[in-house]
């Protein structure tokens, strides 16, 4: 079992290296477009192996994809932060070039893999990679679900005073300000969420979610890497491992919540052939309303890149 994380910046690294303390493949291939980046942080986390007791081969490559041949996953994280007077449209400019090339390798030395999609924005660059690689919606995906619902239950699991091992939760929509919270899907050992906290506390909790990229941008001047990293790792892990387990993850809907053409976030079983089934939800009336909010938000972005191409 072959995986290859493209971008070996903070993220990159950080999937990588969960995935090889899980011993979740043989070989992990880290690919970076910076000299020796890619090789050092391999090299470290191979290291690291006689002291945390795995054996998953780590291996770095700049910019030479023949090392991936093969790969049966392969997750991008590629792409550059939005800087000082960089548009969004200049964003998704930059970025979509260097998904559209990554992919365009990834596909020549892995026609079978499954990609993985965590270069920001999320939504859109799971577009330019499903466009690019022509594989099927099913085995093109973005990370930014798990994402947004692990720092969900970690805001409860504090509120609560609780481990948040016990907390289930879904989240649906686009990645940040648009996802669609569901409060009445989640729950605490079974317990809906609703019998411990009371309304306006929980609605702080979901609008800190909405925002909770933003708040670490804040505090370090950079964005998240830890959550992130382990987020696409569990992804990997689940595909890898056949666990067929529920996740929300962003896919090309195609009539499923009476959507049609766009990438969003929405639960899905995860296994060996990638997305195995999507999970439509009965939404009320109310979560509805915010799904088409956020499908028109992440349209928007998707309407800027088709005008580029």
């Amino acid at each position: 079992m072959k995986i290859t994380v493209v971008g070996a910046g903070n993220v990159g690294a950080t999937c990588a290296d969960v995935l090889a303390q899980r011993e979740v493949a043989n070989e992990i291939v880290l690919v970076d477009i910076k000299e020796g980046l890619a090789e050092g942080k391999a090299l470290d986390i191979w290291q690291k192996s006689p002291i945390n007791l795995y054996d998953s081969r780590t291996i770095g490559a700049t910019n030479d994809y023949s090392k991936s041949a093969n790969s049966d996953v392969v997750v991008i994280t590629s792409g550059l932060p939005r800087k000082p007077g960089m548009s969004r449209d200049d964003l998704i400019s930059t970025n979509a070039g260097i998904v559209k090339s990554v992919t365009e390798n990834v596909i020549k030395h892995s026609p079978n893999a499954i990609v993985i999609v965590v270069s920001n924005p999320l939504d859109v660059m799971t577009y330019q990679a499903h466009l690019t690689s022509k594989l099927p919606r099913t085995r093109v995906m973005g990370m930014a679900g798990i994402l947004d619902t692990a720092r969900y239950r970690a805001f409860l699991a504090d509120a609560l005073n609780i481990s948040p091992k016990d907390i289930q939760a879904m989240l649906l929509g686009g990645h940040g300000d648009t996802m669609v919270p569901l409060p009445r899907y989640t729950t605490v050992s079974g317990i809906p969420v609703t019998e411990l906290i009371d309304k306006d506390k929980l609605n702080a909790i979901l609008e800190r979610t909405k925002v909770g990229g933003g708040e670490l941008v804040k505090l370090m001047g950079t964005s998240a890497w830890y959550a992130p990293g382990a987020a696409a790792a569990q992804m990997v892990e689940a595909i890898v491992k056949d666990q067929r387990r529920i996740f929300p993850v962003c896919i090309k809907l195609e009539g499923e919540y009476g959507i049609n053409d766009c990438y969003l976030g929405v639960p899905v079983v995860l296994g060996k052939n990638g997305i195995e089934k999507i999970i439509e939800l009965d939404l009320n009336e109310d979560e509805k309303a915010l799904m088409e909010a956020s499908r028109k938000a992440v349209r928007e972005v998707m309407d800027v890149l088709d005008k580029l191409a």
